[in-house]
């Protein structure tokens, strides 16, 4: 092969840019990521850090906060009734109907939320109240409206469950026996209002039923017939605001 100039002059520019760009390659520094611990400077590094740790703990434990402390239970299972009353099978789909519990919840839960921002959060923000006194009075509000919404029956079963002494008023109940007292207050109350709703939706099948029996049609599913009127009577009442209205009516918040 011959070298001829023209080869030459694109071997020589080849090098002159390949070289300078390898060399700032082997002089660029690899960043190295360093996990450990180290000396604290002062009790203040540690407690900064324990915070971080706390933080950390409620945001991975929200979804459980959300469904055991809230009014989500309630909403959700009732929802969940009310589709199977209907029998509409997958429709509304499961992600709207917890979409609209999770909205609905944090409609209710609106007057709590505040209190904690107000009471806990704002001054805690504004370092006037340490970490612990704004875990302390965030959990007053919580506590308040879980005890509104806790039957007295279902709270003595985990007190006396537990082994501890009667408490003298309701502050002194602690949270690992308010929290499982009140989901089974809510899913019992939710079970209550299921019921309520099946009836008038039971009573239309009783009688498409009864209906197509005695016209001889008993090959013919009754719920292919009862669906459309059940539908119909579910539009007509408005069934949705009644549905959404009562459920945050029992929870004392005027719609």
């Amino acid at each position: 092969m011959k070298i001829t100039p023209k080869i030459m002059f694109l071997g020589v520019l080849g090098a002159g840019v390949i070289l300078p760009v390898a060399a700032a390659a082997a002089t660029l520094p690899i960043p190295s990521i360093r996990i450990g611990v180290g000396q604290a400077h002062g009790p203040e590094d540690v407690v900064s850090v324990l915070q971080i740790l706390a933080i950390l703990t409620i945001l991975s434990l929200a979804p459980a906060i959300m469904i055991m402390m809230t009014s989500f239970t309630r909403l959700i299972v009732v929802f969940q009734f009310l589709r199977q009353a209907i029998g509409t099978q997958q429709s509304p789909p499961n992600q709207v109907l917890a979409a609209l519990a999770l909205f609905m919840t944090f409609f209710i839960m609106t007057p709590v939320w505040q209190a904690i921002n107000k009471n806990a959060l704002a001054p805690y923000m504004a370092k006037q109240i340490s970490f612990t006194e704004a875990l302390n009075k965030a959990k007053v509000p919580l506590e308040r409206f879980m005890l509104a919404n806790t039957r007295e029956k279902d709270l003595a079963l985990f007190i006396s469950a537990s082994g501890q002494p009667r408490p003298r008023n309701r502050s002194d109940v602690s949270l690992t026996t308010l929290i499982p007292a009140f989901m089974i207050s809510e899913l019992k109350t939710a079970f209550i209002i299921g019921f309520m709703i099946y009836v008038p939706f039971l009573v239309i099948d009783m009688v498409v039923a009864s209906v197509l029996l005695s016209m001889g049609m008993m090959m013919l599913p009754p719920v292919m017939i009862s669906l459309p009127f059940k539908l119909m009577l579910f539009v007509l009442v408005d069934g949705w605001d009644l549905v959404a209205g009562s459920l945050i009516k029992s929870f004392g918040v005027s719609p």
